[in-house]
């Protein structure tokens, strides 16, 4: 299990890496958008396509970190004040639903994978497939399922679900500085 839980950590690290180096990238874009459009008069506009294709990327490689730091959508009303067995049920329960969702996910994400490689679809930047763009779905719920599994198997052994050092460092950086 440790095993399957450190290789788990460090595919979602990459990931994570992937995620910033794409924000970075969309950044840098957008900057030379505006200053293409504005001083130059010469928009550029496959510059709006590759932003869009870039912010999903970061969404789907940056999910499964922050899933496991514990920051992904929750009642924390509710989570956070249930304590023991109750506690870990409503943990399962919720890692049940997130590992049907990410399998749904696949299974679609792949199906339109698929098809946009059937049909030759391409984006509106030609000669670049759709579906070069489509795998980023399958790819990020794949890894939001491992992540999923991985924290269900902890609360399973009846251990932490979430990464305490990303928890701990999601909470220093969400902190004012008169906190």
């Amino acid at each position: 299990m440790e095993a399957f839980d450190r290789a788990v950590r460090r595919i979602s690290a990459g990931a994570l890496q992937i995620a910033a180096a794409a924000c970075l990238i969309c950044f840098a874009l957008m900057c030379y958008s505006v200053a293409m459009r504005y001083f130059f008069g010469a928009p550029q506009s496959w510059i709006d396509y590759a932003v869009g294709w870039l912010v999903v990327a970061m969404v789907m490689f940056a999910a499964p970190s922050a899933q496991l730091a514990g920051e992904h959508v929750a009642v924390d009303t509710v989570s956070e004040r249930v304590r023991g067995r109750p506690g870990r049920a409503l943990a399962a329960f919720g890692l049940l639903c997130i590992v049907a969702t990410a399998a749904i996910m696949i299974w679609e994400g792949s199906a339109m994978v698929a098809f946009s490689r059937m049909t030759g679809m391409m984006t509106e930047i030609y000669p670049i497939p759709l579906w070069w763009i489509q795998v980023l779905v399958p790819v990020g719920f794949g890894l939001m399922l491992a992540v999923a599994l991985m924290q269900l198997l902890r609360v399973a052994r009846g251990l932490d679900a979430g990464d305490a050092a990303a928890a701990e460092e999601a909470a220093r950086l969400k902190a004012g500085p008169l906190e």
